[in-house]
């Protein structure tokens, strides 16, 4: 039996700290919370390069450019064992196109993405109208199944976490530089191309890998919406990247807590990845106002003094 059945959102909270302590085997709303918050951290680490760099709409434009990489893989391999690896194929045929088409023929960033989103997902839909209009791909290859995550999930959000700690930790002044000015990163000798094409392959990586198990919608905003919120606060990078973090765990718990908890008193099964998203857009909008009133104050006791 699940023991966070029929509890509610505070309780739930209790259950989860008595277990942990007590060491018990994981049950199906752990490992969902262990999947997300892991994620989270991963995409916190990105993010804010992600945000600094103006790469959101990269990040926007994997979910739709992947169709073409999933069909071609199903194409070619006839299963869906093969499907994430096209996706990630399809993601760094983007991030190469793209920077192709700023370098070439000097188009801004926004241009590019936009126009090479455009044009790979027209034909991803291409494939999948000609010749897969009977295959039944699963929506869960781009969209996720965040309310049915397994231990083989859990297993590649912990490798995925793994990773982009280690390549932040290592080329954090590399993906600063990059991030805030290209000229200085130039002329401190780091190849400004290539260390934006790295933070292509991270960003492309982060999302491919996190697609297939919390879908798109919780990336994108794990990716934007703790940065933004933590930015309201936070002046440096350092701070940044512990804080958007942190920001993504306390969103997930709350979720998670708040899914399971209407799934016990209503009996209606809400999308654990549709509150979340929704808690990462009041997190911002509480630490707005917040913000604002504090700034408002701030004037008012300056024109009084």
């Amino acid at each position: 039996m699940n023991p966070y059945s029929g509890v509610g959102f505070f309780e739930f909270f209790g259950v989860l700290l008595q277990r942990l302590f007590s060491g018990s085997s994981l049950v199906s709303d752990e490992v969902q919370l262990a999947v997300l918050c892991c994620s989270a951290v991963a995409c916190g680490l990105v993010g804010p390069f992600v945000v600094l760099k103006k790469m959101a709409l990269f990040a926007n434009a994997l979910s739709h450019t992947t169709l073409l990489g999933v069909a071609c893989a199903f194409l070619l391999v006839g299963t869906t064992g093969g499907l994430l690896l096209g996706a990630l194929v399809s993601a760094l045929l983007t991030a190469a196109i793209t920077e192709l088409l700023g370098r070439v023929f000097r188009l801004s960033a926004d241009a590019s993405i936009g126009l090479v989103f455009s044009a790979l997902f027209a034909l991803g839909i291409v494939v999948v109208t000609v010749w897969l209009r009977n295959a039944h791909l699963g929506v869960e290859a781009v969209l996720g199944h965040a309310d049915a995550l397994q231990r083989s999930d859990l297993t590649l959000a912990v490798t995925l976490l793994g990773f982009n700690s280690v390549f932040v930790l290592v080329f954090h002044r590399q993906l600063a530089l990059v991030a805030f000015d290209e000229n200085l990163a130039r002329t401190l000798g780091f190849s400004a191309v290539v260390w934006r094409v790295a933070l292509f392959f991270l960003t492309a990586l982060t999302c491919i890998t996190a697609f297939r198990s919390v879908g798109v919608l919780v990336v994108l905003a794990l990716l934007i919406g703790p940065y933004l919120t933590a930015r309201l606060f936070c002046q440096r990078l350092g701070q940044l990247l512990l804080w958007t973090p942190v920001l993504g765990i306390t969103a997930c718990l709350i979720a998670v807590a708040a899914s399971r908890s209407l799934l016990s008193t209503t009996g209606v099964p809400l999308s654990t990845a549709g509150i979340l998203s929704v808690v990462i857009g009041l997190q911002f909008a509480v630490a707005a106002t917040l913000k604002t009133l504090s700034t408002r104050r701030k004037i008012c006791d300056t024109k009084i003094g």
